[in-house]
Protein backbone atom coordinates (compact mmCIF):
# COMPACT_ATOMS: atom_id res chain seq x y z
CA UNK A 1 0.00 0.00 0.00
CA UNK A 2 2.60 2.22 0.49
CA UNK A 3 4.27 1.48 -2.87
CA UNK A 4 0.82 2.97 -4.07
CA UNK A 5 1.00 6.27 -2.17
CA UNK A 6 -1.52 5.54 0.75
CA UNK A 7 -0.83 6.26 3.92
CA UNK A 8 -0.69 3.31 6.11
CA UNK A 9 -1.76 3.51 9.76
CA UNK A 10 -0.21 1.00 11.98
CA UNK A 11 -2.96 0.57 15.09
CA UNK A 12 -2.24 -1.40 18.41
CA UNK A 13 -4.80 -4.76 18.37
CA UNK A 14 -5.93 -3.28 22.02
CA UNK A 15 -7.45 0.06 20.56
CA UNK A 16 -9.43 -1.50 18.20
CA UNK A 17 -10.68 -4.71 19.43
CA UNK A 18 -14.75 -5.42 19.16
CA UNK A 19 -17.34 -5.02 21.73
CA UNK A 20 -17.75 -7.88 23.81
CA UNK A 21 -21.41 -9.20 22.63
CA UNK A 22 -21.40 -8.28 19.26
CA UNK A 23 -21.07 -9.94 16.31
CA UNK A 24 -17.70 -10.43 14.70
CA UNK A 25 -17.37 -10.87 11.10
CA UNK A 26 -14.85 -9.16 8.60
CA UNK A 27 -17.78 -6.67 7.66
CA UNK A 28 -18.59 -5.62 11.36
CA UNK A 29 -14.72 -5.21 11.72
CA UNK A 30 -13.98 -2.99 8.68
CA UNK A 31 -16.87 -1.24 9.63
CA UNK A 32 -16.12 -1.02 13.63
CA UNK A 33 -12.48 0.57 12.08
CA UNK A 34 -13.75 3.13 9.86
CA UNK A 35 -16.17 4.75 12.55
CA UNK A 36 -13.55 5.02 15.05
CA UNK A 37 -10.94 6.24 12.52
CA UNK A 38 -14.07 8.99 11.21
CA UNK A 39 -14.14 9.87 14.85
CA UNK A 40 -10.37 10.45 15.77
CA UNK A 41 -10.27 7.35 18.22
CA UNK A 42 -7.42 5.83 16.75
CA UNK A 43 -3.48 7.03 17.20
CA UNK A 44 -0.89 5.60 14.78
CA UNK A 45 2.09 3.72 16.01
CA UNK A 46 5.38 4.91 15.09
CA UNK A 47 6.51 3.32 12.02
CA UNK A 48 9.85 4.85 10.37
CA UNK A 49 10.69 5.30 6.64
CA UNK A 50 12.03 2.46 4.55
CA UNK A 51 15.61 3.24 4.85
CA UNK A 52 15.24 3.47 8.72
CA UNK A 53 13.18 0.04 8.98
CA UNK A 54 16.12 -1.44 7.12
CA UNK A 55 18.97 0.07 9.23
CA UNK A 56 16.93 -1.70 11.94
CA UNK A 57 16.86 -5.20 10.18
CA UNK A 58 20.73 -4.50 9.64
CA UNK A 59 21.58 -3.20 13.61
CA UNK A 60 18.95 -6.43 15.40
CA UNK A 61 20.84 -8.75 13.08
CA UNK A 62 24.19 -7.74 13.98
CA UNK A 63 22.71 -7.96 17.90
CA UNK A 64 21.49 -11.81 16.93
CA UNK A 65 24.55 -12.76 15.92
CA UNK A 66 26.44 -11.65 18.54
CA UNK A 67 24.76 -13.26 20.79
CA UNK A 68 24.91 -16.98 18.43
CA UNK A 69 28.44 -16.01 18.74
CA UNK A 70 28.67 -15.52 22.46
CA UNK A 71 27.01 -18.65 22.29
CA UNK A 72 29.31 -20.97 20.48
CA UNK A 73 32.59 -18.88 22.75
CA UNK A 74 30.22 -20.14 25.92
CA UNK A 75 30.58 -24.15 24.30
CA UNK A 76 34.14 -24.12 23.49
CA UNK A 77 34.76 -22.90 26.60
CA UNK A 78 32.36 -25.70 28.30
CA UNK A 79 34.25 -27.91 26.11
CA UNK A 80 37.73 -27.05 27.91
CA UNK A 81 36.03 -27.76 31.29
CA UNK A 82 35.11 -31.13 29.82
CA UNK A 83 39.04 -31.87 29.06
CA UNK A 84 39.67 -30.20 32.62
CA UNK A 85 41.00 -27.46 30.42
CA UNK A 86 41.16 -24.64 33.69
CA UNK A 87 42.32 -21.74 30.55
CA UNK A 88 39.53 -19.28 31.28
CA UNK A 89 40.89 -19.24 34.99
CA UNK A 90 44.05 -17.81 34.29
CA UNK A 91 43.00 -15.77 31.05
CA UNK A 92 40.69 -13.13 30.84
CA UNK A 93 39.71 -13.43 27.08
CA UNK A 94 40.67 -17.13 25.63
CA UNK A 95 39.76 -16.19 22.47
CA UNK A 96 42.44 -13.57 22.10
CA UNK A 97 45.81 -13.82 20.35
CA UNK A 98 47.53 -16.46 23.31
CA UNK A 99 44.37 -18.17 24.11
CA UNK A 100 43.83 -18.55 20.43
CA UNK A 101 47.29 -19.28 19.61
CA UNK A 102 47.01 -22.24 22.52
CA UNK A 103 43.33 -23.32 21.26
CA UNK A 104 44.93 -23.73 18.04
CA UNK A 105 47.55 -25.87 19.31
CA UNK A 106 45.84 -28.18 20.92
CA UNK A 107 43.69 -28.93 17.79
CA UNK A 108 46.79 -29.45 16.07
CA UNK A 109 48.01 -32.39 18.80
CA UNK A 110 50.10 -30.50 21.05
CA UNK A 111 49.65 -31.81 24.82
CA UNK A 112 52.35 -30.43 26.61
CA UNK A 113 51.38 -27.70 29.21
CA UNK A 114 54.77 -26.53 28.86
CA UNK A 115 55.11 -26.25 24.83
CA UNK A 116 51.85 -24.67 25.29
CA UNK A 117 52.49 -21.99 28.10
CA UNK A 118 55.07 -20.95 25.67
CA UNK A 119 52.95 -19.34 23.35
CA UNK A 120 51.38 -16.93 25.47
CA UNK A 121 52.51 -13.46 24.67
CA UNK A 122 53.84 -10.83 27.00
CA UNK A 123 50.84 -8.96 27.70
CA UNK A 124 49.68 -12.06 29.87
CA UNK A 125 49.92 -11.49 33.80
CA UNK A 126 49.67 -15.15 34.90
CA UNK A 127 52.95 -17.01 35.88
CA UNK A 128 54.17 -19.66 33.58
CA UNK A 129 53.79 -22.48 36.07
CA UNK A 130 49.80 -21.35 36.69
CA UNK A 131 49.45 -21.47 33.03
CA UNK A 132 51.24 -24.80 32.77
CA UNK A 133 48.69 -26.52 35.43
CA UNK A 134 45.78 -24.63 33.84
CA UNK A 135 46.56 -26.52 30.41
CA UNK A 136 46.72 -29.72 31.95
CA UNK A 137 44.24 -31.93 31.15
CA UNK A 138 42.56 -34.93 29.51
CA UNK A 139 41.84 -33.10 25.80
CA UNK A 140 41.71 -35.69 23.29
CA UNK A 141 40.41 -36.25 19.41
CA UNK A 142 36.85 -35.82 20.24
CA UNK A 143 37.53 -32.53 21.94
CA UNK A 144 39.94 -30.82 19.23
CA UNK A 145 36.95 -31.87 16.18
CA UNK A 146 34.41 -30.44 18.62
CA UNK A 147 36.49 -27.54 18.87
CA UNK A 148 37.83 -26.79 15.37
CA UNK A 149 33.80 -26.88 14.77
CA UNK A 150 32.89 -24.21 17.11
CA UNK A 151 36.00 -21.47 16.20
CA UNK A 152 35.34 -22.22 12.45
CA UNK A 153 31.64 -21.27 13.51
CA UNK A 154 33.11 -18.49 15.40
CA UNK A 155 35.48 -17.11 12.93
CA UNK A 156 32.42 -17.26 10.54
CA UNK A 157 30.33 -15.43 12.93
CA UNK A 158 32.46 -12.66 13.25
CA UNK A 159 32.98 -11.85 9.56
CA UNK A 160 29.38 -11.70 9.34
CA UNK A 161 29.03 -8.90 11.74
CA UNK A 162 31.90 -7.13 10.75
CA UNK A 163 29.70 -6.86 7.30
CA UNK A 164 27.01 -5.99 8.69
CA UNK A 165 28.84 -3.22 10.93
CA UNK A 166 30.24 -1.99 7.16
CA UNK A 167 26.62 -1.79 6.23
CA UNK A 168 25.28 0.32 9.04
CA UNK A 169 28.14 2.96 9.03
CA UNK A 170 27.31 2.98 5.53
CA UNK A 171 23.40 3.40 5.37
CA UNK A 172 24.06 5.31 8.90
CA UNK A 173 26.32 8.05 5.97
CA UNK A 174 23.45 8.14 4.24
CA UNK A 175 21.16 9.18 6.76
CA UNK A 176 23.11 11.57 8.44
CA UNK A 177 21.76 15.47 8.58
CA UNK A 178 25.50 16.78 10.29
CA UNK A 179 26.22 19.90 8.37
CA UNK A 180 29.30 20.81 10.34
CA UNK A 181 30.16 21.81 13.68
CA UNK A 182 32.22 24.04 15.58
CA UNK A 183 33.61 24.65 18.73
CA UNK A 184 33.57 27.90 20.16
CA UNK A 185 35.79 26.80 23.42
CA UNK A 186 38.49 26.53 21.38
CA UNK A 187 39.79 29.74 19.75
CA UNK A 188 42.36 29.74 16.97
CA UNK A 189 41.26 26.20 15.12
CA UNK A 190 38.58 27.40 13.31
CA UNK A 191 36.40 25.02 11.72
CA UNK A 192 36.42 21.37 12.38
CA UNK A 193 35.44 18.62 10.44
CA UNK A 194 31.83 17.43 10.52
CA UNK A 195 30.11 15.20 12.71
CA UNK A 196 28.26 12.35 12.15
CA UNK A 197 25.18 11.79 14.27
CA UNK A 198 26.81 8.58 15.51
CA UNK A 199 29.91 10.40 17.10
CA UNK A 200 28.15 12.83 18.51
CA UNK A 201 25.94 10.70 20.63
CA UNK A 202 29.25 8.56 21.20
CA UNK A 203 29.77 11.79 23.32
CA UNK A 204 27.24 10.71 25.75
CA UNK A 205 28.84 8.72 28.97
CA UNK A 206 28.04 5.05 28.28
CA UNK A 207 26.77 5.42 24.73
CA UNK A 208 29.86 3.74 22.22
CA UNK A 209 28.97 3.92 18.82
CA UNK A 210 27.52 0.30 18.46
CA UNK A 211 24.77 1.48 20.91
CA UNK A 212 24.69 5.12 18.74
CA UNK A 213 23.74 3.10 15.85
CA UNK A 214 21.36 1.05 17.03
CA UNK A 215 19.58 3.78 18.84
CA UNK A 216 19.23 6.14 15.92
CA UNK A 217 17.83 2.57 13.66
CA UNK A 218 15.07 2.22 16.67
CA UNK A 219 13.96 5.89 16.75
CA UNK A 220 15.47 7.42 13.31
CA UNK A 221 16.98 10.77 12.54
CA UNK A 222 13.62 12.54 12.19
CA UNK A 223 12.99 14.05 15.58
CA UNK A 224 10.14 16.00 14.10
CA UNK A 225 8.14 12.27 14.80
CA UNK A 226 8.09 13.25 18.56
CA UNK A 227 7.08 17.23 19.26
CA UNK A 228 9.19 16.55 22.71
CA UNK A 229 11.58 14.73 24.82
CA UNK A 230 9.23 13.56 26.88
CA UNK A 231 6.75 12.04 23.64
CA UNK A 232 10.21 10.07 23.08
CA UNK A 233 10.74 8.79 26.36
CA UNK A 234 7.22 7.99 26.43
CA UNK A 235 7.13 5.91 23.27
CA UNK A 236 10.42 4.20 24.80
CA UNK A 237 8.12 3.61 28.10
CA UNK A 238 10.39 5.14 29.83
CA UNK A 239 7.76 7.28 31.88
CA UNK A 240 6.36 5.70 35.40
CA UNK A 241 2.72 5.38 34.47
CA UNK A 242 0.12 6.92 37.02
CA UNK A 243 -2.93 5.62 38.14
CA UNK A 244 -5.08 7.63 40.36
CA UNK A 245 -8.26 6.19 41.89
CA UNK A 246 -10.02 8.72 43.92
CA UNK A 247 -8.30 10.55 46.20
CA UNK A 248 -5.13 7.75 45.89
CA UNK A 249 -2.56 8.28 43.38
CA UNK A 250 0.07 5.09 42.79
CA UNK A 251 2.61 4.71 40.02
CA UNK A 252 3.10 1.79 38.07
CA UNK A 253 5.16 -0.21 36.06
CA UNK A 254 6.75 2.00 32.78
CA UNK A 255 5.77 -1.09 30.36
CA UNK A 256 7.57 -3.23 27.88
CA UNK A 257 8.33 -0.59 25.40
CA UNK A 258 10.69 -1.52 22.12
CA UNK A 259 13.02 -4.21 23.96
CA UNK A 260 16.45 -3.53 21.66
CA UNK A 261 16.06 0.22 21.98
CA UNK A 262 15.46 -0.51 26.19
CA UNK A 263 18.14 -3.02 25.63
CA UNK A 264 20.72 -1.02 24.22
CA UNK A 265 19.94 2.18 26.50
CA UNK A 266 19.87 -0.32 29.70
CA UNK A 267 23.72 -1.56 28.62
CA UNK A 268 24.79 2.35 28.48
CA UNK A 269 22.72 3.09 32.21
CA UNK A 270 24.46 0.56 33.48
CA UNK A 271 27.91 2.09 31.69
CA UNK A 272 27.27 5.47 32.70
CA UNK A 273 26.31 4.68 36.58
CA UNK A 274 30.25 3.46 37.05
CA UNK A 275 31.21 7.08 35.70
CA UNK A 276 32.09 10.11 37.77
CA UNK A 277 29.89 12.08 35.30
CA UNK A 278 26.26 14.04 35.65
CA UNK A 279 24.97 10.52 34.84
CA UNK A 280 26.68 9.17 37.65
CA UNK A 281 25.89 10.89 40.05
CA UNK A 282 22.10 10.89 39.15
CA UNK A 283 22.51 7.23 39.61
CA UNK A 284 23.79 7.37 42.87
CA UNK A 285 21.40 9.73 44.23
CA UNK A 286 18.60 7.77 42.92
CA UNK A 287 19.68 4.21 43.71
CA UNK A 288 19.81 5.10 47.55
CA UNK A 289 15.53 5.68 47.40
CA UNK A 290 14.49 3.98 44.35
CA UNK A 291 16.67 0.85 44.47
CA UNK A 292 19.36 -0.32 41.43
CA UNK A 293 16.69 -1.16 38.68
CA UNK A 294 14.37 2.10 38.71
CA UNK A 295 17.86 4.46 39.28
CA UNK A 296 19.14 2.42 36.20
CA UNK A 297 15.80 3.49 34.53
CA UNK A 298 15.93 7.11 35.50
CA UNK A 299 19.66 7.00 34.06
CA UNK A 300 18.09 5.55 30.69
CA UNK A 301 15.82 8.48 30.23
CA UNK A 302 18.21 11.19 30.80
CA UNK A 303 20.50 9.24 28.11
CA UNK A 304 17.46 9.36 25.69
CA UNK A 305 16.45 13.08 26.29
CA UNK A 306 20.01 13.70 25.37
CA UNK A 307 19.63 11.87 22.03
CA UNK A 308 16.53 13.27 21.50
CA UNK A 309 17.91 17.59 21.48
CA UNK A 310 21.38 16.24 19.82
CA UNK A 311 19.68 15.00 17.05
CA UNK A 312 16.36 17.86 17.06
CA UNK A 313 19.33 20.14 16.96
CA UNK A 314 22.27 18.90 14.08
CA UNK A 315 24.72 22.06 15.68
CA UNK A 316 24.68 20.75 19.42
CA UNK A 317 26.99 18.78 21.17
CA UNK A 318 26.94 17.11 24.55
CA UNK A 319 28.54 19.09 27.37
CA UNK A 320 28.53 16.89 30.36
CA UNK A 321 27.33 18.59 33.42
CA UNK A 322 29.72 17.17 35.80
CA UNK A 323 29.18 14.68 39.06
CA UNK A 324 29.51 17.44 41.60
CA UNK A 325 26.84 19.51 39.55
CA UNK A 326 24.12 18.21 42.41
CA UNK A 327 26.37 19.86 45.05
CA UNK A 328 27.15 22.92 43.42
CA UNK A 329 23.75 24.05 42.95
CA UNK A 330 22.05 22.72 46.14
CA UNK A 331 20.22 24.84 48.59
CA UNK A 332 22.04 25.20 51.75
CA UNK A 333 19.62 26.30 53.77
CA UNK A 334 17.47 23.15 52.70
CA UNK A 335 20.11 20.47 53.14
CA UNK A 336 20.80 22.29 56.87
CA UNK A 337 16.93 21.79 57.48
CA UNK A 338 17.32 18.04 56.25
CA UNK A 339 20.52 17.07 58.19
CA UNK A 340 18.94 18.92 61.74
CA UNK A 341 15.99 16.87 60.99
CA UNK A 342 17.20 13.46 60.18
CA UNK A 343 19.18 14.27 63.72
CA UNK A 344 15.99 14.85 65.85
CA UNK A 345 15.16 11.95 64.63
CA UNK A 346 18.40 10.17 65.94
CA UNK A 347 17.26 11.63 69.11
CA UNK A 348 19.71 14.37 69.09
CA UNK A 349 18.68 18.08 69.83
CA UNK A 350 20.72 20.82 67.73
CA UNK A 351 22.04 24.00 68.41
CA UNK A 352 23.26 25.84 65.27
CA UNK A 353 25.79 28.65 65.40
CA UNK A 354 27.10 30.67 62.09
CA UNK A 355 31.11 29.47 61.39
CA UNK A 356 32.14 33.10 61.67
CA UNK A 357 30.46 33.71 64.92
Amino acid sequence: MEARGLECWLVNARDVKNVPGRPKTDKLDAVRLCKLAERGMLRASFVPPKPVRELRDLTRSRAVLIHERTRHKQRAEKLLEDAQIKLSSVISDIFGVSGRAMLEALIAGERSPRALAALAHGTIKVSPAALEEALAGGFEEHHAFMLRMLLDTVDYLTVQIDKLTARITTRLTDLSTTDGDTDDDQPGQGMLMPLTDVERLDEIPGVGPATAQVILAEIGTDMTVFPTADHLASWARLSPRTFQSGPKNTSGPAGKGNPWLRGALGEAAVSAARADTFLGARYRRIVKRKGHLKALVAVARSILVSVWHLMNDPTSRYRDLGGDWHTRNLDPARKTRDLVRHLNALGHDVTLTPAGA
